[in-house]
């Protein structure tokens, strides 16, 4: 399937897994590692971008990570989560700080890990930055359907971009995900909607529906005229 995608989106700790307690250290992997080769080594062969996340042990502690390589192999970015929810995860990970766009086929693309997305500020700022694509690798329980249901077609909503969320699927060491991954568009529309089961998702993405999109509510330029 990959030689027919631009840019492939896997979930939320992809390489290592999510719901594996103190495996989570043992598996984790600096930026560069094996893991990082391996597909690397798959972005070239198949000239498709791929993004990823990963358990990421560096110098500063450990971090729940996400990064994507170019069909050419090289490394278009790196992010950390910046928000660590309730349960496991704030055992092991440490919050990230940053975020960055990077230039794909003439898109400016964001990234936002699982948690990240469900606040209203981080969307607003990398929308604010100018990105027109946000990619949200996420791991979300099957309790949680009002999130990937409701909310993230408003994120893409309320900032006039595309938002691709790219959950996990089926069980994983007693943890039930919910799957519905889903590509959201500008108008909060769903280009591509995924089942509880595993499932991958096709969606072109136009930049010109940005433009539109936020011109027609203009919620990032008017914001600066509210008096609170």
């Amino acid at each position: 399937m990959a030689d027919r995608a631009d840019l492939l989106l896997l979930p939320e700790l992809f390489a290592c897994g999510y719901n594996i307690s103190d495996a989570i250290v043992t598996r984790a992997e600096t930026v560069d590692g094996l893991t990082a080769q391996a597909v690397a080594a798959r972005a070239r062969q198949y000239r498709t971008a791929i993004h990823y996340g990963f358990a990421e042990t560096a110098p500063e502690g450990l971090f729940n990570a996400a990064v994507c390589f170019g069909p050419d192999g090289m490394q278009l970015s790196h992010e950390r989560k910046l928000a660590i929810p309730p349960g496991f995860e704030r055992g092991y990970f440490e919050a990230g700080e940053g975020c960055h766009l990077f230039d794909f086929h003439g898109l400016k693309i964001a990234t936002l890990i699982c948690y990240d997305a469900e606040f209203p500020e981080t969307a607003r700022h990398v929308t604010g930055l100018g990105a027109q694509l946000v990619l949200v690798p996420t791991a979300l329980g099957s309790d949680w359907g009002w999130v990937a249901n409701r909310m993230i077609p408003t994120r893409a909503y309320e900032n006039g971009v595309y938002l691709a969320y790219a959950n996990s699927a089926g069980t994983e060491n007693g943890m039930q995900f919910l799957g519905c991954s889903v590509i959201a568009s500008p108008d909060g529309q769903e280009a591509a909607r995924a089942g509880a089961d595993p499932e991958i998702l096709f969606a072109d993405i136009d930049p010109a529906r940005v433009h539109v999109a936020q011109a027609r509510l203009p919620y990032l330029t008017d914001r600066a005229r509210l008096k609170f």
